[in-house]
């Protein structure tokens, strides 16, 4: 494919980006394009990338692999990666340009897309390891993608000596105490840096405070060591703090999954993006009866269902709010939701409806 390389739009570790035009004859091609580049004896990195971009182009919450190619360019010779071109920047750029916070609403979205996009990751088997805002990509519709797979892995696969002995893979502010003290890097790794990413959203800072004269070993050791979780922000809703205790468990193995997570209700039926508010734990849940006519629905108030547990969350748990129960998750005896049945049973009635009036009746035909 025919292109021209144009200005550069950021750089990292491995490779910098640019901003790219194809030429005449590349009809399909977008008007617009990302080229990712690198010399060509450091390009194992963006190969992977290319790889692992390739097994997930059906999904609309990944950034999309437009093809490579190679170029000698001032002597060099360079591997490049085309990519979906987001001009919106990033999610960082979003928080910093929208004075440094953005409303729950739009974090809701954000948290529900950057899912979509972890559960295909995922599901084909690999891990992101790089999950930040500035690896989420703004598109002018409002869409977001993740994008930088430089990092990425495949799940449960053994790591090379060489491997092993690496002391960080990812960004330090975002890895989990797994990583920290195991070098391990698996899903529950990308849903605790989402948890990192949801409070940056939110606050505009960084999940961890440091001051000036932290180092990174003193970061490390924070994030690995004790029982300490990132603190989350008060200005979040029920839900949200509830969200955030789920990706914030110290014990990957309870640690929720991306699929559990959607069907949070910080993300989940939201369409809206409305926030329904939780029942306090001391108000009664005393059912509503059956209506007994078709305009016996006056006093029905839409509630969400949900059961407040104790605010004091435990270190293993995460939990703030009793969600397990109601996802099947908890034990029966410590649920105290009825159960499919008892529920059924409070609608029996011996009454039977009375469909003799005729008042308010409209004949339709």
């Amino acid at each position: 494919m025919a292109w021209l390389r144009g200005e550069p739009l950021g750089h990292g570790s491995f490779a910098t980006v640019y901003l790219a035009m194809p030429g005449r004859s590349s009809a399909q091609a977008p008007p617009l394009m990302a080229v990712k580049s690198s010399d060509l004896c450091n390009s194992a990195s963006l190969k992977s990338e290319k790889r692992v971009l390739d097994q997930l182009s059906t999904c609309p919450q990944i950034i999309r692999c437009l093809g490579d190619d190679h170029s000698v360019e001032n002597g060099e010779e360079l591997y490049n990666v085309f990519l979906e071109y987001a001009s919106s920047g990033s999610l960082a750029d979003q928080v910093k340009n929208r004075g440094g916070s953005l409303p729950e609403s739009d974090v809701r979205r954000y948290a529900q897309s950057i899912l979509l996009g972890l559960r295909e990751i995922h599901a084909k088997g690999f891990v992101h390891c790089d999950i930040k805002l500035q690896n989420i990509l703004v598109f002018d519709n409002g869409a977001i993608k993740i994008a930088d797979f430089g990092l990425a892995k495949k799940a449960q696969q053994k790591q090379s000596k060489e491997e092993n002995r690496a002391e960080i893979r990812g960004t330090p502010l975002y890895m989990a105490p797994e990583s920290v003290n195991n070098n391990e890097y698996e899903y529950p790794a990308d849903i605790w840096a989402l948890g990192c990413a949801v409070v940056e959203m939110v606050t505009g800072k960084p999940v961890w405070s440091f001051g000036s004269h932290v180092n990174i070993c003193n970061l490390l050791l924070r994030i690995g060591v004790g029982e300490e979780v990132p603190q989350v922000p008060k200005e979040l809703s029920f839900e949200g703090k509830d969200f955030l205790g789920k990706c914030f468990v110290k014990d990957p193995r309870k640690r929720w999954t991306a699929e559990m997570l959607l069907d949070h209700p910080f993300v989940a039926a939201h369409d809206d993006h409305d926030t329904v508010p939780l029942q306090d734990k001391d108000e009664s849940t005393t059912p509503s009866s059956s209506p007994r006519s078709p305009f016996d629905f006056s006093e029905w108030v839409s509630v969400q269902s949900s059961v407040v547990a104790s605010p004091v969350s435990s270190p293993d748990s995460g939990k703030l709010f009793d969600w397990e129960a109601n996802l099947g998750f908890g034990s029966p005896a410590s649920s105290r939701f009825c159960s499919p049945l008892d529920r059924l049973l409070q609608l029996v009635t011996d009454d039977a409806p009375n469909w003799s009036f005729s008042e308010s009746w409209a004949t339709v035909r």
